[in-house]
Order: structure tokens, then sequence, then C-alpha cells
């Protein structure tokens, strides 16, 4: 206690100094080893969907569809393919990594340590932006190879994924804070989540669509995630890339920011 009458912890100065990273450290490692154990069901089974969803849409319609933005409907669907399963894959990670916790009643065992709300929300992400990465570079590489076309901006495409990664984890978290059941998590990923890759311009351009939901899709974070990776993967998109960097930092902080509070004060975490 110091003379103020504040504790150290609340001074921010904790035995393990301002940021425990050796319990942040921890946390992320828990996280990423938590999915590595059923890899068949989180990394190889996105990969085996991305190529259904890509070798449907090319047999399907590729052939009578005519180029898009300038370039072939294939080479135009693959970047969109990609960032969907990386940001599915994210958010599957962070919400059903807090809804199992607490269905399992063992939410405390990360409540109870030394770790402030931040430290908890950058843990938790860390450990969906490792695996979401990792599906993505997996999809990248074979869709390079598949394709036959080389990546137009790696830099741009990197950033993107691992901002989609972010993001998702972040609105994960939230989700996960927010459900108590399996069936309330379930429910946000098929009204929210997998309506917002599917609407984002991941099968089209939103040049296409009437001016009302062209101007509705340029508000939604996802489609800019979506945008971004197809300019870093094929050199072209609907948006500047600045504006898709900017927007979706936006958008990263304010949930942050939300889940930092849930986290903070124990909202729907403790009993």
């Amino acid at each position: 206690m110091s003379h103020s009458g504040k504790t150290d912890y609340q001074m921010g100065m904790r035995r393990f100094g301002r940021v425990n990273w050796l319990g942040l450290a921890a946390l992320a490692e828990r996280e990423v080893k938590r999915f590595l154990v059923v890899w068949t069901q989180t990394l190889a089974a996105p990969l085996v969907t991305a190529g259904l969803f890509l070798a449907v849409f090319t047999v399907a319609i590729g052939p009578q569809r005519g180029d898009v933005l300038g370039v072939d409907f294939t080479a135009f669907l693959a970047p969109g393919i990609l960032m969907m399963t990386v940001i599915q894959n994210s958010f599957a990670n962070t919400s059903s990594s807090i809804v199992i916790a607490k269905v399992q009643g063992n939410i405390v065992d990360t409540l109870m340590p030394p770790l402030s709300a931040m430290e908890l929300l950058l843990g938790y992400v860390a450990g969906g932006v490792v695996r979401g990465l990792m599906v993505g570079l997996v999809i990248a590489i074979a869709l390079v190879v598949g394709l036959g076309h080389g990546i137009a901006h790696p830099i741009w495409l990197l950033v993107f994924l691992t901002l989609g990664a972010a993001f998702l984890g972040v609105l994960g978290i939230a989700a996960g804070i927010i459900s108590n059941k399996f069936d309330q998590i379930a429910a946000i990923t098929n009204f929210i989540v997998v309506p917002l890759a599917f609407l984002s311009g991941t099968f089209y351009s939103i040049a296409a669509l009437p001016p009302a939901l062209e101007t509705a899709s340029r508000v939604n974070p996802v489609f800019y995630l979506i945008d971004g990776a197809r300019f870093g993967m094929i050199g072209v998109s609907d948006a500047s890339p600045w504006l898709g960097l900017l927007v979706v930092i936006g958008a990263i902080m304010a949930v942050s920011a939300l889940c930092w509070s849930w986290l903070r004060t124990g909202y729907r975490l403790k009993p």
C-alpha cells in the first residue's frame, strides 16, 4: 500500500511491471494451442471449404462470367474467399474460447490471474490472429500456385489479412461475452458474421449494385477488408486501400474499447 492509500496495482506498479508480459504470453499461447490440438477441425476444414467455394463458383459461373474490374472472374473471386475464411476463423477462435469457458464454468481461471482487461483482450485476439493468418497463408499459397497469378502487393495483403483477423477477433470477444450458450453464439455467427462476409463484395464488385446498396456496402468495415485483400492480391479494388485502412483501424479501436470496458467490469463474465 502506498502513502496515498492506493495499492500498487491501482497505481499501475504491479510486481510484473505495467504490463504482465509473462501472463499475456501464456494466455496467447493457450489460445494458439487450443486450436492446434484440433487442427483437422480448425485448420484443415476451412482450407477444404475455401477450395470448394472457389471450385463451385469457377465451374458454375466462371466460363459465362465476364471480367470484373478488368480481371478474370476467378482471380477476382479468390481474394474474397481468402479474406472470408480468415475472418470467420478468427471470430470462431475468440468467441468459442470464451463461450466454452463460460459453459464449462472455468472462465474464472482466466479472470483470476493478475491480467488487466487490456492484457486479456490482447491475449484472446492474438490467438484469433494466429489462427486466421495460418489458414490465410496456406490458402494464399494454394491460390497463387493453382491460379498461376502472383501477389500484386504482398505487404498490403498481409496488412489487411492481419487487420481482418484482429477485427473479427475482437468482435468474437464481444460475441463471446454476450453469449452464455452455444446456440446464442451460433445465432450471431449465422445472422451477423456470415451475412457480413457474403454481402461485402466477396463474390461481386459493389459498383454493380444499385446506389442505395452500394452506399450501404461502403459503411461496412468488412467490405474494406475484402476490398483491401483484393487490392493486395490482384492489384484492383473498388475503394482506395488507404481509406480502407483508416475505416478498419477505426472499427477495431471502437470494438476493442467496448470489449475492454466489458472485460474490466466483468460484464456477463463474473457469476
